[in-house]
């Protein structure tokens, strides 16, 4: 991983203010480049807000479904890497909003794509997407990237549609203008300041800072989850690589090793360990009308391992124990910039040690 790429380089960031766009936006500035983000405002608490993400870089707070407003903003920065985050990113929230959510995640997508197209300084994109953009059959294995994409609910079927309008943009226009293009299709990211609904471990720092149990949704379901420093990283060599070798361009998958894909119990149970102070979780039971969600989803990385020599860092359990400390510092009023540095030297410290080999020591 070698952060100099970025040093000096004009970025553009859309989906900024979320939670891993802020995370990402705080490597970029840390090597050095010049950062624009574009999205909506920040919640109130989110790490965006409480790290103060927006120092020392363009914040742009306007809406991806908007083609103006990211065209002039692209216009203006001229950026030279794209990372394309933006998005309505909740499985449940899509059932009740599908419609803001196609617009949001394919409309949004074909609006940056149509941008990239029209720029002149654009070297090197990579759009985010999801594991949950294949067709899921419950299949004990990991999924590889050229099986078959899909999706049951709006927030799965708009991620699969946006995988599609990149790859027809690709193949139209980007390929000659020798602009690479990958999409990055991360599992479940946990990790400091996420405040999000509908996620587990957001609701488990809710629950034992209240002083009540974790509820726990889908105990069985079972998860590829990483820090969200594992895909971050991943997408930062991505569009380095990429940018010197237009062959390397394509789809990654980016997830943890097998012993990694736990259940969100087991999460649940390492998480309450972790944090101590007697905290439990419980099952929410039975829920006929809840909307349906996969109970298995698992991923094959060998890809992005074997062409880009990536491999995940931390297992779950030191990543939970990163959120904790972040989370504990928010609560007892610490400095989460130096947090978040920290665990980032950290995370490099390990690349650099030769450590990431993908073992998962326990």
């Amino acid at each position: 991983m070698n952060l100099d790429f970025y040093k000096n380089k004009s970025v553009f960031v859309t989906g900024h203010t979320g939670f891993k766009g802020a995370w990402l936006c705080h490597v970029l500035k840390l090597a050095g480049a010049h950062v624009t983000g574009y999205a909506l405002e920040a919640e109130c608490g989110s790490v965006f807000d409480v790290a103060g993400v927006a120092g020392g870089m363009d914040s742009v707070i306007s809406d991806i479904r908007d083609y103006c407003a990211l065209s002039s903003a692209f216009e203006r920065v001229l950026p030279e890497v794209v990372f394309h985050l933006a998005a309505q990113p909740l499985v449940l929230d899509s059932y009740s909003r599908p419609v803001y959510t196609f617009e949001t995640n394919v409309l949004g997508t074909v609006n940056l794509l149509e941008c990239v197209r029209q720029s002149k300084s654009v070297r090197s994109v990579v759009i985010i997407t999801t594991d949950k953009v294949y067709k899921n059959n419950e299949w004990v294995f990991g999924y590889r990237e050229i099986d078959e994409l899909g999706g049951s609910d709006p927030y799965s079927a708009s991620k699969s549609c946006a995988e599609i309008a990149a790859e027809s943009y690709t193949k139209s226009f980007l390929i000659e203008r020798n602009i690479p293009l990958s999409t990055a299709r991360a599992g479940n990211v946990i990790g400091g300041g996420d405040i999000s609904e509908f996620r587990i471990i957001p609701d488990c720092v809710r629950a034992v800072i209240s002083g009540k149990p974790v509820v726990v949704r889908n105990p069985y379901s079972v998860r590829p989850y990483q820090h969200v420093l594992e895909p971050l990283f991943a997408y930062l060599l991505i569009a380095e690589r990429q940018c010197g070798d237009f062959k390397l361009a394509g789809s990654y998958n980016i997830g943890p090793v097998d012993d990694d894909c736990v259940t969100t119990g087991d999460l649940a149970n390492v998480f309450c360990d972790a944090w101590g102070d007697g905290s439990v979780w419980k099952s929410m039971g039975e829920q006929t009308s809840a909307p349906l969600e996969t109970n298995l989803l698992r991923l094959d990385c060998s890809k992005i391992r074997a062409i880009l020599g990536w491999h995940p860092v931390w297992n779950v359990k030191e990543a939970v124990v990163k959120v904790i400390e972040w989370e504990k510092a928010r609560c007892c009023g610490g400095n989460i910039q130096a947090v978040m540095d920290k665990q980032i030297e950290e995370y490099l410290e390990r690349i650099n040690n030769g450590s990431n080999d993908g073992s998962n020591e326990k």
